[in-house]
């Protein structure tokens, strides 16, 4: 459940660093488990240069592409496919935020 606080922090943090792409994302990752570009790019299965396009906003991913990267990284899935969303929104110029909800 999303608390009143921490939907707070969630704003504050975007007005300071903006918005945050799915590349950024993984690149974050990929930073805090203290890997190179060519590690991740082996275990996710693309080469090097896609990872530095993708890191770089230069090349968007599928939400389909996203989720197989959350597999093979052991992340969740709704984060990836949430920051994948994000891209193409933004791209497309609607600002926004993009929220998955679980559904019975």
């Amino acid at each position: 459940m999303i608390t009143k606080n921490k939907i707070k922090a969630k704003s504050a943090i975007r007005k300071i660093t903006g918005h945050i792409s799915f590349g950024e994302m993984l690149q974050a990752h990929r930073q805090s488990q203290e890997l190179n570009q060519i590690t991740i790019a082996e275990m996710i299965g693309i080469s090097k240069q896609d990872l530095c396009n993708i890191e770089k906003g230069r090349k968007l991913v599928s939400v389909e592409r996203a989720i197989a990267f959350a597999d093979a990284l052991g992340m969740p899935k709704k984060t990836f496919a949430k920051y994948a969303l994000q891209d193409q929104l933004y791209k497309a110029g609607i600002k926004g935020e993009v929220v998955i909800k679980e559904v019975a």
